[in-house]
C-alpha cells in the first residue's frame, strides 16, 4: 500500500465537526499548533483521505486527549450547557500514569516502574492474521501460552504496557468456544503489547442468562483485582481478524465488532453497540455500566447505545477493512430464550439508566478461580427477586 501524505499545515477554515475517516489538526494565528480543543480554540479541518490504522491510532487514549462529549461539540444541535466526560488530569495526557495505589496488594503481578514504555504503535503488526477455528486442548494451550500468567493475566515482559485493560466474556456451557477464543486472544494480545487479564463471567446453573448484568459483575469485581483503566467487554463467539485492531483504551466508548463474517462484514444497523465494546472506568461511570434487567436473548446492547448517547458520548468504530471478525457457529440455547420484554425496557432506558445499573446491582460470587488462561468469575444472578423488582416496574415482565 502506498503511503498517504499529509499537508504539512492544517487549512484555515474552522469547523467543529468531527468527521470519522478524515485528519484533524488545530492551528492557532500567530503562534505554533497547539494540542486540539474543541472549547479553548478554533479547530480547523484537514480533509484528507486517513490510512485505515491511523484511524484506529486515533481513538487509542495514549495518543491523544479524551473527546469532549457531543454537547460539548454541537451548539447548533443542542442549547445545553456544555459537558464533558469527567475524567482524572492524567487521563487526558494518556493512560500510563501510575494512577493508583502500588502499595495495595492486588491478585496480579504489576510490572516494573523502571521499564520503558512499548513502542506506539506495536511494532510487530502485520494486519490480517490467520484465525484458529478448532482450539487446541487446554493442555497444548498452557505449552503454547507459557508466558501467560495464572489467571490469563498477559503483559510484554521487555517493555512497559501502555493499557492496563480487563476482558470480560460474559458465558456458559460452551467449553469448546472458550478454548478457540483463549487460543485467538492470547495469540493477538501478546503481538499488541497490552497489560491484560481475560475474565470470564459465569452464572450458576438454572439461571436465565443475563449478559448485561455478568459484564457488570465482571467490571465491578475485576477492579477489585487489578488497576484496570479500561474494560472490553466481549462476546466469546467473536474472533478477530486483524492484528491492528488493537485492544487498547479508547478515546471515547468504542464499537468494535464492525465487520462480522456473519452479517457479511457489515453493520446490520447504525446504533448497534453489541458483541464488543470497549470502554474507560469514566465511560461506565458515566452511563451507569450496563442494565441489569435483561434477562435472555436481546435488547441490551441496543440499551447500551441509548445510554451513551443520553450521556453525550460518541461511540466510535475502527475502519471495516480493520475491525473484522469471524463468528463461532452455534445453535439455540434454551437457558438464554428470546427476552420479549426487551422493548418494554428499551423504551424506558432514557429516564431510568441512572436507576438500574453499577448502583443497583446485586449479586453473590460462589467462586473466583484463577484457571491458566482466564479467570472464570461463578456468581449467582439472584434472578427470583430481581425479577420480582422487575415485575413491580413492569407486570408484563
Amino acid at each position: 500500500m502506498a503511503p498517504y501524505v499529509y499537508p504539512n499545515v492544517c487549512p484555515q477554515r474552522v469547523d467543529r465537526r468531527v468527521l470519522a475517516g478524515w485528519r484533524w489538526c488545530a492551528s492557532w494565528p500567530g503562534g505554533m499548533p497547539q494540542i486540539p480543543s474543541f472549547v479553548g480554540g478554533p479547530l480547523t479541518l484537514s480533509y484528507v483521505e486517513m490510512n485505515p490504522f491511523d484511524e484506529v491510532l486515533l481513538n487509542t487514549a495514549t495518543n491523544r486527549p479524551l473527546l469532549h462529549t457531543r454537547k460539548g461539540i454541537s451548539k447548533k444541535r443542542s442549547q445545553a450547557k456544555s459537558t464533558t466526560v469527567s475524567i482524572r488530569p492524567e487521563s487526558a495526557e494518556g493512560l500510563s500514569k501510575d494512577d493508583f495505589d502500588r502499595s495495595k496488594n492486588y491478585s496480579f503481578t504489576l510490572q516494573k516502574r523502571d521499564l520503558e514504555y512499548c513502542p506506539n504503535p506495536p511494532p510487530n503488526l502485520v494486519g490480517p492474521i490467520r484465525v484458529f477455528m478448532d482450539g487446541p486442548s487446554m493442555e497444548q494451550m498452557i505449552r503454547i501460552h507459557r508466558r501467560v500468567e495464572n489467571g490469563g493475566h498477559g503483559f510484554p515482559k521487555d517493555c512497559r504496557a501502555r493499557h492496563r485493560v480487563g476482558i470480560v466474556v460474559p458465558y456458559r456451557d460452551r467449553e469448546s468456544h472458550l478454548r478457540i477464543f483463549l487460543h485467538n486472544l492470547h495469540l493477538l494480545l501478546k503481538k499488541q503489547q497490552i497489560d491484560y487479564v481475560i475474565l470470564v463471567v459465569e452464572p450458576i446453573a438454572n439461571q436465565t442468562f443475563n449478559r448485561a448484568k455478568l459484564m457488570n459483575i465482571g467490571y465491578s469485581e475485576g477492579l477489585k483485582l487489578y488497576p484496570f483503566q479500561c474494560f472490553i467487554f466481549h462476546d466469546v463467539d467473536l474472533l478477530p481478524e486483524d492484528d491492528r485492531n488493537l485492544y487498547s483504551c479508547p478515546v471515547q466508548p468504542r464499537h468494535m465488532s464492525v465487520a462480522v463474517d456473519k452479517f457479511n462484514y457489515a453493520l446490520p444497523y447504525k446504533t448497534i453497540f453489541g458483541g464488543i465494546s470497549a470502554l474507560t472506568i469514566q465511560h461506565m461511570q458515566t452511563i451507569n455500566g450496563f442494565s441489569n434487567n435483561y434477562w435472555g436473548w436481546g435488547g441490551e446492547d441496543d440499551d447500551l447505545s441509548t445510554r451513551a448517547k443520553v450521556a453525550g458520548l460518541n461511540i466510535f468504530r475502527y475502519p471495516q477493512q480493520i475491525a473484522r471478525y469471524k463468528m463461532i457457529k452455534h445453535g439455540n440455547d434454551i437457558a438464554n430464550p428470546i427476552n420479549y420484554c426487551r422493548f418494554k425496557l428499551m423504551a424506558r432506558t432514557e429516564y431510568r439508566y441512572k436507576k438500574d445499573g453499577l448502583n443497583t446491582l446485586r449479586y453473590d460470587v460462589v467462586a473466583i478461580e484463577k484457571k491458566p488462561l482466564y479467570t472464570r468469575i461463578l456468581v449467582d444472578l439472584r434472578e427470583g427477586e430481581e425479577r420480582e423488582n422487575l415485575k413491580l416496574l413492569i407486570p408484563q415482565c
